[in-house]
């Protein structure tokens, strides 16, 4: 089992970071793709992050593993390998290493995941990070105070996430983005999940978009429908969300 020095040795070279030309601290976010893998979606993101004057982080959590799209999408989209709670090792490995750079503000960092990645971010959320959790040895070896926002798009909540009704422990801003017609979720069911967020006292802003799920990856799947109009309307929501935290 990985420490979260081992994770992030293995994980950083795989990243991509997009920000100001300088090496002044900075803001971070970091963005962790769905199950079927880094899209062309998420460095329109993190330009809308860098637009912001905040760096953007995207992790690519398969490519350290050896694994393709085709993997990804026949084994972690279907549940059988690499779920939530173990997803969440990656990213409490990404903030752990991240935040040792001089070039980032560790006391103002955003979480953003899509789907399987907003469920790894919930999970890192909510977990008693005790040893030989999470996929790590000493998953309770970073702190999360420099958490000051997280950003979930279309986050999974169905029937393998166990705890999405678990209460988080550390409570940031958060933007809930929710499809109106995701095939993996009612509504209602992610609204019970975000009421369950803002209980422990976060301030959580909700959308409905009024699409399917992963209507900002510019790829049609069906039931899975790309739909330009609202993946800028997401891109603009994601770049207030930054510009509003970094203010505070």
């Amino acid at each position: 089992m990985d420490t979260l020095e081992q994770r992030w040795d293995r994980l950083e070279p795989h990243t991509i970071t997009v920000g100001p030309a300088d090496d002044r601290p900075r803001p971070t976010a970091l963005l962790f793709h769905g199950c079927g893998g880094l899209r062309g979606h998420l460095p329109r993101y993190a330009e809308a992050a860098k637009a912001a004057g905040w760096r953007a982080v995207i992790v690519d959590s398969y490519a350290p593993r050896g694994w393709g799209r085709l993997f990804a999408l026949t084994t972690v989209c279907t549940g059988l390998v690499l779920r939530g709670d173990e997803r969440a090792g990656d990213i409490l490995a990404t903030l752990d290493g991240i935040s040792r750079r001089p070039d980032v503000d560790a006391s103002r960092i955003a979480l953003a995941g899509w789907s399987h990645g907003g469920w790894g971010i919930m999970e890192a959320m909510s977990a008693e990070r005790r040893a030989n959790t999470l996929g790590l040895a000493d998953p309770g070896g970073v702190s999360l105070e420099g958490v000051k926002a997280t950003y979930l798009a279309y986050p999974y909540v169905g029937m393998w996430a166990l705890n999405r009704m678990r209460p988080w422990r550390h409570c940031p801003r958060t933007l809930a983005v929710t499809a109106s017609r995701d095939h993996l979720t009612t509504v209602r069911n992610a609204e019970r999940v975000n009421d369950m967020i803002r209980n422990c006292g976060a301030e959580v802003e909700t959308w409905v978009a009024q699409g399917t799920h992963s209507f900002d990856e510019p790829t049609n799947n069906p039931p899975m429908r790309h739909d330009p109009e609202l993946t800028l309307e997401a891109i603009r929501r994601f770049k207030a969300l930054l510009e509003d935290t970094a203010a505070v």
